[in-house]
């Protein structure tokens, strides 16, 4: 699915009306500065994640945006799953981009005008597994000092309104120091 030779860019993008597990692919979709990605279930300025709303819908909706790599869909399919982009319910689809190691407040410009800035990890949860049975274990690792290592995706807010279609470049950029390595949001 990816070819690490290219550089960052989007390879796909999905949205879906409504909460369900997996979005659908579209050929673009629209960013909203505050609120995330118009005509999904989770745009909103407060917390749109059923479970987190429940408990406390006042707080700022941090997962706007939800990004997976194409790297890890290549990694779930290589151990027998049969998973394409938005099934895993992201919005943006990467290649050549190494998610996980980013920074919390890094920006990434996506094509010509939309910026997005990551707030977090996506926490893997039961519904991956009733979508493929163990699924939630393979998007789990360890860390040597035993802390879990989450690789379903990162979450992010939009910064800057844009059209954002499959093939946009991605650019990164950096927050000021100090770094911060990402938590679950």
């Amino acid at each position: 699915m990816t070819d690490e030779t290219l550089q960052p860019r989007v390879l796909a993008v999905s949205l879906r009306r409504g909460h369900h597990f997996s979005k659908i692919p579209a050929l673009s979709i629209r960013l909203l500065a505050g609120l995330g990605v118009e005509g999904d279930g989770h745009l909103g300025a407060r917390v749109q994640h059923r479970y987190d709303r429940r408990r406390d819908p006042t707080q700022p909706n941090l997962r706007q945006v939800h990004l997976i790599a194409a790297e890890l869909l290549d990694e779930l399919n290589g151990k027998g799953f049969a998973i394409g982009p938005g099934e895993l319910g992201e919005n943006i689809t990467t290649a050549g981009i190494d998610l996980l190691g980013l920074s919390a407040g890094t920006k990434l410009h996506l094509g010509n005008e939309a910026v997005i800035a990551i707030t977090g990890l996506r926490q893997p949860c039961v519904l991956m597994d009733r979508f493929q049975d163990g699924l939630k274990a393979a998007t789990l690792d360890k860390a040597a000092d035993g802390k879990a290592i989450f690789k379903a995706g990162v979450m992010a807010i939009v910064v800057a309104d844009g059209d954002v279609r499959p093939g946009d470049a991605i650019t990164e950029e950096p927050p000021r120091a100090p770094h911060r390595a990402l938590k679950a949001v």
